[in-house]
């Protein structure tokens, strides 16, 4: 089995940025784990209204900002901002936004209730998150989506960038969380999703916007999955298995992140090609 070279991390959550739950002590440690095991790693997540700059040393950069997705027929600005992990020797590279990433809280208002352009700020993450990889010229070999934030991430790799040489030969895996399977979206969200390079009925799935719909649709465009919760909904995981996507069990999140993160390693292994 061949050994993948370049990980490229989507995360919803990134552990100590945001809160500790499943999806950021993953976001937070696997990067680390595979970076120590001899792979290269670029990490990426929201750079959400509650992230302290000055005391996490935020900074942004220059050379990557400036660029601009469309979401909702409305021309978006990204700003790209970057922060060190010092422990764990590892930067992150964060997508900014004033309209969607300002507000102090992550996914819910103080209510506690989704926010309704939770699909639009999803758009925006993935869409630049890519495009920033592309700036930065750096070909991943697996692209690991980890969170429900991310995904959108492979429908766009497999169809908006499918010819794209940065994206053209790398492999995504998705690590599916029960986060926010009772959630709902606007119910435009697959309008709102549509580029150039992707047709109505790519996105066929979420023509009913809940959160289990958006987990079917990134793994119907992923080469692989990974079962983060143990309660992930039984018909998500009976849609990888229709899919015959290849599913990795889950594996407690713990606090031996190397117990999770050797197994998560070994299963990248499956989808890269021998040279």
């Amino acid at each position: 089995m061949k050994e993948p070279k370049r990980i490229l991390y989507i995360s919803s959550e990134i552990a100590p940025f945001t809160a500790e739950t499943a999806v950021s002590l993953v976001g937070r440690h696997l990067p680390q784990i595979s970076q120590e095991n001899g792979l290269e790693i670029r990490a990426f997540m929201p750079k959400f209204g509650n992230i302290n700059e000055r005391r996490n040393q935020l900074h942004e950069v220059i050379r990557l900002s400036g660029m601009n997705i469309v979401v909702n027929q409305i021309d978006r600005p990204l700003t790209i901002k970057v922060a060190s992990i010092t422990q764990a020797k590892i930067q992150v590279y964060f997508i900014d936004n004033e309209d969607y990433f300002k507000r102090k809280s992550v996914f819910t208002d103080e209510s506690g209730l989704f926010f309704k352009d939770n699909d639009e700020r999803a758009i925006l993450f993935a869409r630049g998150a890519l495009e920033t990889v592309k700036k930065l010229r750096w070909q991943p070999t697996i692209v690991h989506c980890n969170g429900w934030m991310s995904n959108l991430v492979p429908l766009y790799l497999k169809q908006h960038f499918k010819n794209d040489p940065i994206f053209s030969n790398c492999k995504v895996i998705v690590s599916i969380y029960d986060e926010i399977q009772k959630e709902k979206f606007s119910q435009d969200f697959a309008k709102k999703a549509i580029t150039t390079d992707i047709k109505p009925q790519d996105l066929q799935i979420l023509n009913q916007a809940t959160g289990i719909n958006l987990a079917k649709l990134a793994i119907k465009y992923a080469d692989g999955v990974i079962l983060g919760s143990k309660g992930v909904a039984k018909e998500v995981v009976d849609f990888a298995a229709k899919e015959k996507i290849p599913t990795l069990p889950f594996t407690e999140i713990n606090d031996n992140p190397a117990s999770y993160a050797s197994k998560y390693i070994k299963f990248y292994g499956k989808f890269v090609k021998e040279q």
